[in-house]
């Protein structure tokens, strides 16, 4: 009886389950002598700067067309942006387009292969990452809003204790911090 498999849609890939302070990686390209045979690769790799540039070095030479990981925290962040600047395509997916089959154990290591298996036949979609110009132009958007908000936050505090001081400049001064005020 022949039983026809489903052609892969994305012949290598690599898939990261991620955690705070390193990756699971599973490679599956396909096998070099053994057409329709695969060959996979399970290795774990730490979460820092050098570590991930030599993973990224590692795929490449692997011919790794597409790299997936799994949305965890900001834990992705330094793998997805790292790998990215190398050029390889980097997919991150929702871990709910990822659930496990229900009984089946829970590791790093497998939820990786799951993760690799999922990717090359083409059963995940890529969540929206911004491009480069956009998530910087974010970055300081937030951090303008951050040092607003602190500056508000403490005019605050100093009009608070000129009050508790029984020193009412708010109901003579419109702007205690204008330049009458100070």
């Amino acid at each position: 009886e022949e039983i026809e498999q489903a052609e892969e849609l994305v012949a290598r890939v690599a898939a990261i389950d991620i955690a705070k302070a390193s990756g699971m990686v599973c490679v599956r390209v396909p096998h070099e002598d053994q057409p329709g045979k695969r060959v996979q690769r399970v290795f774990n790799t730490v979460a820092t700067s050098g570590a991930i540039l030599d993973l990224a070095d590692h795929l490449i030479c692997q011919g790794v067309t597409r790299v997936v990981m799994e949305a965890t925290s900001t834990y992705w962040k330094p793998y997805f942006f790292l790998l990215e600047s190398r050029g390889l395509e980097c997919w991150l997916v929702n871990a709910r387009d990822v659930k496990n089959v229900p009984g089946r154990p829970k590791t790093d290591r497998l939820d990786a292969v799951w993760l690799a298996k999922l990717t090359e036949r083409g059963m995940l979609r890529p969540s929206f990452v911004p491009p480069k110009p956009v998530r910087e132009l974010r970055d300081l958007t937030r951090a303008r809003a951050v040092m607003t908000h602190e500056r508000t936050r403490h005019k605050q505090r100093t009009e608070k204790l000129l009050e508790d001081a029984q020193i009412k400049l708010s109901t003579v001064i419109a702007d205690i911090f204008g330049v009458s005020g100070r």
